[in-house]
């Protein structure tokens, strides 16, 4: 299980929870997946308590919400203090996601939401403030986002029904 912590039946449960997790009942799953609904609901509670399902978020168009800016600010940070630098950006005004990038310069990618250009100056000046440098920043047009099709390509070819142990209701 250290090798692949994901049976076929735990794929199948994440493709369908990444197509729709809101609209998709354990009974709608259990039917997709030749299991019943509890069996899906006891693998939805292991996924969570492993750790491999966090969360649950919608998908949000700021700008219907009335935060028609969006910019990407390209930052740098030292390695060493990458991570608690990503924590302390989450509180700066209007970030809604901070990625860190394995190595290089440019290792901090801060997503920011705003209502106008006065918003996204006092979030700059608020990276500025703790120790960030900005190396660029964009206004962001679209974005397109899809489910990680790996989980159901992994399927292909897969016979669809399962073994004894992927079926058990525990």
């Amino acid at each position: 299980m250290a090798d692949d912590p994901l049976n076929n039946l735990d794929r199948r449960i994440l493709h369908l929870l990444q197509v729709d997790a809101r609209g998709a009942t354990d009974t709608d799953i259990g039917e997709e997946t030749d299991v019943t609904g509890t069996t899906v609901h006891n693998r939805i509670k292991q996924l969570e308590e492993q750790g491999v399902i966090l969360g649950y978020n919608p998908e949000i168009n700021y700008e219907e919400a009335g935060y028609p800016m969006r910019v990407l600010f390209i930052c740098s940070t030292e390695l060493s203090k990458r991570s608690e630098m990503a924590e302390k950006a989450l509180d700066v005004q209007g970030v809604v996601n901070v990625r860190e990038m394995l190595s290089g310069e440019e290792n901090l990618h801060i997503e920011v939401v705003a209502e106008a250009t006065s918003d996204v100056k006092e979030s700059t000046e608020q990276l500025d403030a703790l120790g960030l440098r900005i190396i660029s920043s964009n206004i962001l047009a679209e974005e397109h986002i899809q489910p990680w099709n790996h989980f159901h390509q992994e399927m292909a070819g897969k016979p669809d029904t399962l073994s004894e142990s992927e079926s058990t209701e525990e």
